[in-house]
């Protein structure tokens, strides 16, 4: 599922997420993640230092094919057309399959959420859809025969059980967020009546007295929105303009999740995208519709990874140097489905991209195994998958977070080489986590920035989001930056030289969250990769002089002596 963490989210008695350390205009703040923490003491991942290493070598860059596997991507945005991946044995918009695989017109990539209906937005979450299938099976109205199944299908049991647990959770939460915005959305006009004429401050809030329940909700969430530096000391014009702009971004994450993410009657895949979804080998379907309905999520990682700066915003992707964006859309507003990853896989393996980013994930797979061959089929082919850790602050060795590298949590090893799996961090190094992000010391390889992370967005805009689904591309620019300058490297030695090279901390307990104990550094892991494997692979140079080759003898004709 695309998690895209609201900016000031009001849970539980309003209690707002860190706020950002500084304002939203703020330049330094826009591109805080490509700092350098030796000189900054901030946890950016030192991305000018790196280009300048790997310059002052004589290497010379090859671009590198970067595949965002994402809800889509706006391939004409100003910060992006020039990075964007161009298909070069396809002819556009002539409806015929020019380079024969299976694709019509992909041009920039494939829409595997699409058909010649449409293209779905909104999807069912997978809890919902497992619960849905088995439901009948295991909880029907024949108890013998539930019995009798459960015990047949132990491992589809569990699963029912677990997608059962959480889709009555979640689905509740849902209802009770959409609930919860929407009181806080029409009490905005009383926080504008209240404030009147004063600015959003402490002091100015202790003089005001509601006189009803609605003010005096109105009056608890100004008292939280206080402590926020985007709005704390504006009038009431801009308390108003910003707290809708919060709540419509809350009601339109949870509207969805209650009305169809966790509706058992909701299901748009036969109708819009026509294709047997239980037949897992099927892979010719789908549209070339790059952007789709929502790509908000996937222009931000995209711009994360190769944006260009544009005009006057300053906003550049970590490779926006040395890569090229390949969009394949396979995430909708909700879970992706198993089917359509695999197929996302083995479409960017075969067209030539060399990374995968993958900012998505959910806690139960019924097509796992279909995914795991395609992430077997991207090792063979020498491809690097680059994962997010998820959003739910939970150990992931203990609440699984699928498509996972690990077959079972008890593993000591991943089962296949290419992969590494990114938690997300701060700019503070005093709170370095990010409160969202998940962990675990074996399972979870690097954190990389994803707080507060400002990128390209659909109409060419741009906009600060956080979430594991923004560190993630993080490292897939860092991965594709090694590539570029080093070619001949292997998934392995990129990640080996990323986590061997982190920013470590122990603040807070963050060295346990990893298995590196740290923050990526692009430049050290530059350093490391041309120190270890490429300048090690290169032919040396004999000493000795070549041995001059004699010429061969001419055979003697005898018959002339």
């Amino acid at each position: 599922m695309k998690k895209i963490l609201i900016a000031a989210a009001f849970y539980a008695g309003f209690a707002t997420i860190a706020a950002q350390a500084a304002s939203p205009n703020d330049k330094d703040q826009k591109t805080w993640y490509h700092k350098d923490y030796a000189t900054t003491k901030v946890y950016g991942v030192n991305t000018e230092n790196a280009y300048k290493f790997l310059e002052s070598k004589g290497l010379k860059p090859k671009t590198v094919v970067v595949g965002v596997l994402d809800s889509g991507v706006e391939v004409d945005h100003p910060g992006l057309a020039k990075n964007m991946w161009k298909n070069p044995n396809e002819i556009p918009n002539n409806g015929k399959d020019d380079d024969g695989n299976g694709y019509v017109d992909d041009v920039y990539g494939w829409n595997f959420l699409g058909g010649k209906n449409g293209d779905i937005d909104v999807d069912n979450m997978e809890v919902t859809r497992v619960v849905k299938k088995y439901q009948s099976v295991f909880e029907g109205t024949d108890s013998a025969e539930n019995k009798e199944n459960q015990a047949k299908m132990p491992e589809e049991f569990a699963m029912y059980m677990k997608s059962k647990e959480i889709f009555t959770k979640k689905s509740q939460e849902a209802k009770q967020n959409v609930q919860l915005y929407t009181m806080i959305n029409n009490s905005i006009p009383d926080m504008v009546k209240l404030l009147g004429d004063k600015t959003l401050t402490k002091e100015n809030l202790a003089a005001i007295k509601p006189s009803t329940q609605q003010e005096a909700m109105a009056m608890q969430v100004l008292a939280q929105v206080a402590n926020d530096p985007q709005v704390a000391g504006k009038p009431a014009s801009e308390v108003k303009t910003y707290m809708e702009g919060q709540m419509k971004e809350a009601l339109d994450y949870f509207t969805p999740q209650a009305e169809k993410g966790y509706n058992l009657d909701f299901d748009p895949r036969k109708e819009i995208v026509g294709d047997n979804y239980d037949d897992y080998s099927e892979k010719n379907y789908g549209n070339n519709h790059y952007e789709g309905p929502d790509a908000k999520h996937g222009t931000h990682v995209a711009g994360i990874i190769a944006g260009l700066a544009n005009g006057s915003e300053p906003q550049y992707g970590v490779a926006s140097r040395v890569a090229k964006i390949m969009t394949v859309r396979a995430v909708p507003d909700g879970d992706e489905r198993d089917k359509d990853v695999a197929n996302a896989i083995r479409y960017a393996v075969d067209n030539g991209a060399k990374i995968l980013n993958m900012s998505f994930g959910k806690p139960v797979s019924p097509g796992k195994n279909v995914v795991w061959d395609a992430f077997k089929y991207a090792e063979s082919k020498g491809v690097l998958l680059v994962k997010a850790a998820g959003n739910e602050n939970e150990d992931i060795a203990e609440h699984q977070y699928f498509p996972t590298n690990f077959k079972s949590t008890s593993d000591e090893k991943p089962f296949i080489s290419n992969m590494i799996v990114v938690g997300s961090n701060t700019n503070d190094a005093n709170a370095l986590k990010s409160s969202f992000s998940n962990y675990d010391k074996k399972m979870v390889d690097v954190f990389a920035p994803g707080s507060e992370i400002y990128s390209t967005v659909p109409d060419g805009k741009y906009e600060y989001l956080q979430g594991t689904s923004m560190a993630s591309p993080v490292v897939a620019g860092a991965s594709a930056v090694l590539l570029a300058y080093m070619p001949n490297l292997k998934p392995e030695q990129i990640i080996e030289s990323l986590v061997k090279t982190t920013n470590a901390s122990t603040n807070n307990g963050f060295e346990n969250l990893s298995r590196s104990a740290g923050v990526i550094d692009v430049a050290k892991a530059a350093e490391y990769a041309y120190k270890n494997f490429y300048k090690a692979d290169m032919p040396t140079k004999s000493t000795k002089k070549p041995v001059k080759k004699q010429k061969p003898h001419k055979a003697i004709d005898k018959t002339k002596l």
